[in-house]
């Protein structure tokens, strides 16, 4: 017997899990290393040739270590929250097994040569209320579910994603409802972070110039380390400020990045928003939701519903007559020249066959006057565990009068139709 797979083993989004699926990553989960290394490298940097000269250059001998303490702990604050927005899940919604069948609708297709082919169709969009508003979600053809308001799929991890805000490929996941809040932290405290090592190092250089008593370019050229750090935090703050005080900006409106820059042309009335104050505390005061899925629970094998039973037409006609109808002793024979007449093109050799059919035959019950093949335009299923159906003489002889009768004859075909598990044999009507 084969061990049990966990769900992380069998996911069919993009994902790296890593753990035994305790922690899960999006499928750029390398450029984190970069990340790290755009952190570090210039905090050892600062630490080893700025803060360290700095231990005793105040009044209080031994004050200087807060420099460099403040600098350990500012940075351990951002690495753990990079962790924190990278290894989380997102608010992904477990995709489905199967359409949601309580929106099935059979719509007819034309098939080509007049032929009308039954098809299976989802409705592309549905209308749900939102604080008193209607708005339309959409229908996720890859996860099978109506997408909830704001949830969006994520092309990168293959994922649909609540409150889908973008997929950043700085921290390797996607931002979503469960790790938002860690994410504008992690952008605010990297902002922090590099005013702190800026201001640190531009005050090492004024610290050489009073202390040597020497010009501003003298003291730069001492500590290159510092004008090295201060040139890369005044370029980072041209991305992780901004980034802040755009996220700030989404915050206080209470949208996120992927409406901001796909809805902002449509100046559309925004349902979610419940003032400033409530969207910061939305945000950063609420509870953060559990996750949606238990990655590594064992899956489960799913249940298979049985198939819905299929009444045949002719049985269905046959209960609301109220008797049933007898059987003919060679309806074998019949259902095989029937089956011949429906595939033959030439009319006159329809009608040649058919007269002679009719001839040879019992007289035929002129009582129905309307066949069984002209009822809804469509044959009966008929069951497989006989070779061919079992067709009355009196049914076969009317459809040879509703035949003659009718000036538009049309090209019949016959195809395969299942009834339930029961693949069955129809003709196209004539």
């Amino acid at each position: 017997m084969a061990p049990k797979q966990r769900v992380y083993q069998v996911w069919k989004g993009s994902n790296k899990f890593i753990c035994g699926g305790r922690l899960i990553f999006g499928p750029d989960a390398r450029s984190l290393l970069v990340t790290l290394l755009l952190i570090l490298v210039p905090v050892i940097i600062f630490c080893v040739f700025v803060a360290r000269h700095l231990r005793h250059q105040f009044s209080s001998y031994d004050s200087g270590y807060a420099i460099l303490v403040v600098a350990i702990l500012f940075t351990f604050l951002v690495l753990m929250l990079l962790f924190l927005t990278s290894s989380r899940d997102p608010g992904i919604i477990p995709r489905n097994s199967h359409p949601p069948e309580e929106e099935f609708r059979y719509e007819s297709v034309d098939g080509g040569g007049g032929r009308q082919t039954p098809s299976l169709q989802f409705p592309r969009t549905k209308d749900v209320v939102v604080n008193g508003h209607t708005i339309r979600v959409k229908y996720c053809e890859t996860c099978m579910l109506y997408r909830p308001p704001r949830c969006s799929h994520c092309s990168i991890c293959n994922n649909c994603v609540e409150r889908f805000d973008h997929h950043c490929p700085w921290v390797g996941q996607c931002i979503g409802l469960r790790n938002y809040r860690f994410f504008f932290l992690f952008v605010s405290s990297a902002t922090l972070l590099c005013i702190y090592v800026f201001s640190i190092s531009a005050y090492y250089i004024k610290v050489r110039v009073d202390n040597y008593d020497g010009t501003v370019w003298k003291a730069m050229k001492e500590s290159p380390a510092s004008v090295i750090l201060m040139a890369y935090c005044f370029i980072s703050l041209w991305f992780v400020g901004g980034l802040t005080g755009f996220h700030l900006y989404l915050i206080g409106t209470n949208q996120t990045t992927y409406e901001n820059f796909r809805y902002r042309a449509d100046s559309r009335n925004n349902v979610f928003n419940r003032g400033c104050l409530g969207n910061f505390l939305e945000v950063f005061c609420t509870k953060v939701k559990p996750s949606r899925n238990n990655f590594r629970a064992f899956v489960q094998e799913e249940v298979r519903r049985p198939p819905v039973p299929v009444i045949p037409r002719e049985r269905e006609m046959d209960d609301l007559d109220g008797d049933r109808r007898p059987k003919v002793e060679d309806d074998l024979d019949i259902g095989e020249d029937l089956l011949k007449i429906s595939q033959r093109r030439n009319i006159e050799e329809l009608d040649e066959d058919i007269r002679s059919r009719g001839s040879n035959g019992p007289p035929h019950n002129t009582a129905e006057p309307d066949s069984i093949l002209s009822l809804d335009h469509r044959a009966p299923t008929i069951p497989s565990d006989a070779r061919h159906s079992s067709w009355e003489k009196n049914e076969s002889l009317e459809i040879a009068q509703q035949v003659l009768t009718d000036s538009n004859v049309t090209e019949s075909r016959s195809y395969l139709t299942t009834s339930g598990n029961v693949p069955t044999k129809a003709g196209r009507s004539l």
